[in-house]
């Protein structure tokens, strides 16, 4: 047998067999109805995974733990840099604090199938108020804790829900962020009123309550009679979670339970090697997807020990933070963003402060949210001397839609491709007028119908558009958005976004594959490159640099060098001129790079600061950095 052949039956099976292989995974979980088939396609393209079963996700991550034994084993270690605290729970502990909060919010007069607002930071309430609307069967949609007041109108007015649960402000490592402001001014601006606000009043910060509509958490809460698991359909929504839509009204994920359950367990195991009890960490925030999906419930309901932190990569206090978190709580794997990576290698360009903390238990690195560009990923490797692995996958489709299986094998790593497609995606690459590409060519990458578990089964309210957004373009596929290639081994490399492959003189480009480039550079922590308008070409490409800490070299020999390496390594139909470098690059909170936006300041066209930006004064400094190239003269 060679290395490659057991994810291969598996991925083959997938889509030869999916009833008999889903179903054999469902097994894995606990049904009040086990389903008796795996997929409902009676509507397509509105598929439905699972039908007919019943079950509760809440139970499934905390109960049957319990249930089995494992109460005292830890459910969840909360690590707050930035207050100086740290809590740990059992999953007894958890599961008895989470059915008096869904007692709590039942007794406010939530059912089955109610929406519930949660609004806060990364604190262990948020988690459990995302499960104790699982227990009561209610659907809940996490925001961002600290959007702006016009974003929360939004999901407020579309979703409709009966309550909020929030608490009274975030922890940033230089300020507080004041959350009920904000919550009070959505709400006054909304058309739906939500009839109540639970608040938990957080000691860096004291909410003031509006009476007949806000409640004391800690006052209201203490002392409910914990509320039972209600059964759910398979098919019943779990959560909402907004996404950003091109027409500005944002789009409202679904995402189901049985299949999302069935989808997260399989993953916890075979993607990322993790076993019952061990302890698994994923920096992100509840707010994102992947909080959502590997903060909480993948490995709650897996049984492993998750860590909730509240801090950052650098600052909180040095770029040794996410080092002393693995140590001191003997974590066996990382999930985060490659952003966070960059902000380490940027200060710390050597690993000076790996080597005051002990990672003998650390087995795996998983990067997903922006492209693992290669020298990041060499550079992780070469200090952590552990496997890393760049996975793909979005907020539409809950969980990894490419990606290298630990758990299964690991297959060799190849620098700048996210490996292989994942159980139930078959995956092509298609040009512009929906035909295949030859390997190595770079297309849009699509999924064939269905997709996997897990996955969206629509947006909130909105089949229309789901069909025009996801599915009309290339009938019979999901539109990723996402460009790249399939190689001839069956790696896939997601390069750019499809809005950022850009046409220079009628050769289309992929922007990310001249980051490669770029950051290959010795002196580059960081790096974006973007197509600006040009009159005779189109399009040309336009590179920003951030550079690490403690360079010397002129930005003018930098600039001139990277320059040389485009022309050297793509060639002279990049027509690669121009990089600037500047201090940081705009991000959103979730560490992607806000490239359009970006365009839009180089090209001199009217922009505003997208709601998730982590801080609106970069856009500025890119503005400011660009008049010398000649570029945003507004």
């Amino acid at each position: 047998m060679t290395v490659g052949d057991i994810y291969r039956a598996q991925h083959a099976r997938s889509l030869a067999d999916r009833e008999g292989f889903w179903l054999e995974q469902a097994d894995a979980i606990d049904w009040y109805r086990r389903p008796d088939r795996a997929l409902d396609d009676s509507r397509a393209p509105f598929y439905r995974w699972f039908p007919g079963g019943e079950l509760n996700t809440c139970h499934n991550a905390l109960d049957r733990h319990v249930d089995a034994g494992h109460g005292d084993r830890l459910a969840l270690i909360y690590d707050s840099p930035v207050t100086g605290t740290q809590r740990r729970y059992t999953y007894r502990e958890f599961r008895d604090a989470t059915a008096e909060l869904a007692g709590a919010i039942a007794a406010l007069g939530v059912d089955k199938g109610d929406r519930v607002i949660i609004y806060m930071p990364m604190i262990p309430e948020a988690a459990m108020a995302m499960l104790a609307c699982a227990r009561l069967g209610a659907i809940h949609s996490v925001v961002f804790g600290g959007f702006a007041a016009k974003e929360l109108v939004s999901r407020i007015d579309d979703c409709a829900p009966k309550l909020v649960l929030a608490a009274s402000c975030g922890v940033e490592p230089a300020r507080i962020v004041e959350y009920k402001p904000l919550l009070d001014q959505a709400i006054d601006m909304a058309r739906h009123k939500p009839a109540h606000c639970l608040v938990l009043q957080r000691p860096q910060c004291k909410a003031t309550m509006v009476d007949g509509r806000d409640l004391d958490w800690a006052t209201f809460v203490a002392g409910k009679p914990p509320a039972a698991c209600v059964p759910v359909a398979a098919t019943d929504p779990l959560y909402i979670l907004y996404t950003s839509g091109t027409t500005g009204q944002p789009k409202g994920v679904v995402r189901d339970n049985g299949g999302y359950c069935v989808a997260l367990h399989w993953s916890m195991k075979n993607l990322y090697g993790v076993a019952p009890g061990e302890v698994w960490w994923t920096a992100s925030d509840v707010g994102w997807v992947v909080g959502h999906s590997y903060i909480v419930y993948g490995p709650l309901i897996y049984g492993a020990t998750s860590i909730l932190y509240e801090g950052k990569p650098v600052g909180t206090p040095d770029a040794g933070a996410f080092w002393r978190v693995i140590a001191e709580h003997k974590a066996v794997a990382l999930f985060t963003a490659p952003t966070a990576f960059r902000a380490i290698k940027r200060e710390d360009p050597d690993g000076k402060l790996l080597k005051k903390h002990d990672l003998s238990r650390f087995r795996t690195l998983f990067l997903a949210g922006e492209r693992g560009d290669p020298p990041t990923i060499e550079w992780a490797q070469r200090l952590l001397k552990v496997p890393v692995v760049d996975h793909w996958w979005q907020t539409e489709t809950g969980w990894v839609i490419c990606g290298n299986f630990v758990g299964l094998e690991l297959m060799p790593v190849k620098p700048g491709s996210t490996s292989v497609p994942a159980p139930g995606w078959d995956l092509q690459v298609l040009d512009a007028e929906g035909h295949a590409v030859k390997p190595g060519e770079i297309g849009a990458i699509v999924g064939k119908l269905p997709m996997p578990p897990g996955t969206f089964p629509t947006l909130w309210n909105a089949d229309d558009r789901y069909r025009q957004a996801y599915l009309a373009e290339y009938p019979g596929y999901y539109k990723t958005g996402d460009a790249g290639f399939i190689d001839a081994d069956g790696y896939v490399s997601v390069m750019t976004r499809v809005d950022d492959v850009i046409n220079v003189a009628g050769h289309r480009l992929s922007t990310g594959q001249m980051e490669e480039v770029l950051a290959s550079h010795d002196a580059v922590a960081e790096c974006a490159v973007i197509g600006v308008a040009d009159e005779l070409k189109g399009q040309v490409p336009l590179g920003f640099l951030v550079l690490k800490a403690g360079v010397e070299q002129p930005d003018s020999e930098i600039v001139a060098e990277v320059v040389r390496m485009v022309r050297d390594r793509i060639g002279p139909v990049a027509f690669f001129k121009t990089a600037v470098v500047v201090a940081r690059l705009p991000k959103t909170r979730s560490g992607k790079i806000l490239r359009g936006t970006m365009q839009r300041i180089a090209d001199s066209q009217d922009y505003k600061a997208p709601a998730t930006i982590d801080d609106p004064a970069v856009l500025n400094e890119i503005s400011v950095a660009l008049k010398p190239a000649g570029y945003a003269r507004k």
